[in-house]
């Protein structure tokens, strides 16, 4: 069959997936395809511009390290981004999705220049609905369903990357080991829907404390542990106090009950003679059986 370059063109600007020609320097030769305003927006008028002249910064930096990564070494890369199309200059947002858009792109050397300068064909395709469908799982499986903390497994993960971090770099990091008091007895007086309620408040109550950066989980039961990255000794001490003053001031209230509760925590750091996460788990459990020793209510040190 002879296809002509007419209708070679008219192939290529029927693509569902929108195809973008970039050279070597970051700019756009050629937009084809991508024409359903459901999943895309009208590329056409990047012809011509650079990366840099219609993308924030740092994601145009991230777009040529791909552009440069597949040109140097010769061979297809794919990769994964977010993207809006109000971050892009130069397109018409109102026509088109609304909101971050997350594609799966492939990055192709050509095998000719264009205007004397290398290219690569990058096609995106829109993969928002598998990208939810995908996060949605994973914070499924790493989320405590009862009260939206993180789950065991989910802390030790983090914990066996912060090690790693901590006998690399050196940066300090603290566990907070923390218990509700008594919590057997608030089932057994006010019943099991009260107890869940006093979980979840206590997981919110800690939460409003603590920092984005810090990784709070449900490890069992009515036993929760934070993480704190960046973290000496004294300032964990500090959020210790912190956390257990906010959850004795505080009154619950479920149905017609007013509970009131109290949480005891042990507080550890990493310590260079750690062999592995585990020694910084015990310290922590260690003092926080000293804080229920000593009467609960307070915070213990190791």
């Amino acid at each position: 069959m002879d296809l002509t370059l007419e209708k070679l063109l008219e192939v290529v600007t029927a693509l569902p997936d929108p195809v973008f020609l970039l050279t070597e320097d970051g700019h756009y030769a050629a937009v084809f395809g991508g024409g359903d305003v459901n999943y895309y927006h009208d590329g056409s008028g990047l012809v011509g511009m650079s990366l840099y002249d219609v993308l924030p910064r740092k994601k145009a930096e991230a777009f040529m390290l791909q552009v440069k990564k597949a040109l140097y070494e010769n061979r297809t890369f794919t990769v994964e981004y977010g993207l809006a199309g109000e971050e892009v200059e130069g397109l018409d947002a109102e026509k088109g999705p609304r909101g971050e858009i997350w594609f799966e792109g492939r990055i192709q050397p050509l095998p000719f220049s264009i205007d004397g300068k290398r290219a690569v064909v990058w096609t995106a395709r829109n993969i928002t609905e598998r990208f939810g469908l995908e996060s949605q799982l994973r914070r499924m499986s790493e989320t405590d369903e009862l009260t939206g903390a993180y789950n065991r497994r989910k802390m030790l993960e983090e914990l066996e990357v912060k090690f790693r971090e901590f006998r690399r770099y050196g940066d300090a990091t603290a566990l907070l080991m923390l218990d509700i008091d008594h919590f057997k007895r608030v089932n057994d007086r006010h019943g099991h829907i009260a107890g869940d309620a006093v979980l979840r408040s206590t997981v919110q109550l800690c939460m409003e404390q603590l920092r984005d950066v810090d990784v709070f989980a449900r490890f069992g039961g009515e036993e929760f542990v934070v993480l704190l990255p960046h973290t000496e000794r004294k300032e964990a001490a500090e959020t210790a106090e912190r956390l257990r003053q906010r959850v004795a001031d505080h009154t619950i209230e479920q149905e017609d009950k007013r509970i009131n509760i109290t949480i005891s925590i042990g507080v550890s750091v990493l310590e260079q003679s750690d062999q592995g996460f585990e020694s910084i788990i015990k310290r922590a459990d260690d003092a926080l059986y000293e804080a229920k020793h000593r009467g609960r209510n307070c915070i213990v040190v190791a």
